[in-house]
């Protein structure tokens, strides 16, 4: 499929959580520290691209070395949440992550 095609077409549907279809979606928010590299952000930010999943909120600070990211996201399983959590720790560039509900999408 082209770019041009994608465009034309309807908006995807966002991504099925078969693992945990039952349990309730909510507000999250991850908050690492990152190593102040040129592609860090977007390594960070991939992750949720690849399961067509736009965050709400995104806040980048520098701090010397390290990029302090805050991720605000809706819609998430915890299930869901913890996954992406960990794919984050797998990162090379990613030196802390921390994840918290911050209340009930539906």
């Amino acid at each position: 499929m082209s770019a041009l095609q994608r465009l034309d077409s309807p908006l995807m549907p966002l991504r099925n959580d078969v693992w945990a279809a039952n349990n309730a979606h909510s507000d999250v928010r991850y908050q690492l520290q990152v190593e102040a590299e040129p592609d860090s952000l977007c390594r960070v930010l991939n992750l949720f691209a690849l399961q067509f999943l736009v965050p709400h909120r995104v806040n980048v600070e520098q701090h010397d070395d390290l990029l302090n990211i805050e991720i605000g996201i809706s819609g998430l399983s915890w299930h869901r949440a913890e996954l992406i959590a960990q794919k984050m720790r797998n990162l090379i560039c990613v030196t802390e992550v921390r994840l918290s509900e911050i209340g009930k999408a539906w």
